[in-house]
């Protein structure tokens, strides 16, 4: 039997585009599912369980990016990851408010 192949048309809307920290969350996203999982940007094809390869695409906001998945997890995959893109990637809190202060420096 084949393997499932879905595909989706995706739009980039985080207004600084897929810099390191969408890129991380969507590689981490991708490494969750056992199908192979491609983001594509004209010619370009890349694994999207890697956090350098997706940097590659130099997506902005706005640009469109194909997702393909291909595995019994496909489909999953594919929502998953397109609702993230399409998201505005909520940031966490910087660091230095991560960062708790010892009681005697404050």
């Amino acid at each position: 039997m084949d393997a499932l192949t879905v595909t989706r048309t995706v739009t980039v809307q985080h207004a600084q585009g897929l810099h390191a920290r969408p890129a991380e969350l969507i590689a981490k996203q991708a490494l969750k599912f056992l199908a192979e999982i491609e983001l594509g940007h004209e010619r370009h094809r890349v694994d999207c369980k890697s956090i350098l390869n997706i940097l590659t695409l130099g997506a902005t906001q706005g640009t469109v990016l194909v997702l393909t998945a291909r595995g019994e997890d496909a489909e999953q995959a594919v929502e998953a990851l397109a609702r993230l893109v399409e998201s505005d990637f909520p940031e966490q809190a910087p660091l230095t408010e991560k960062i708790q202060q010892p009681e005697n420096a404050r």
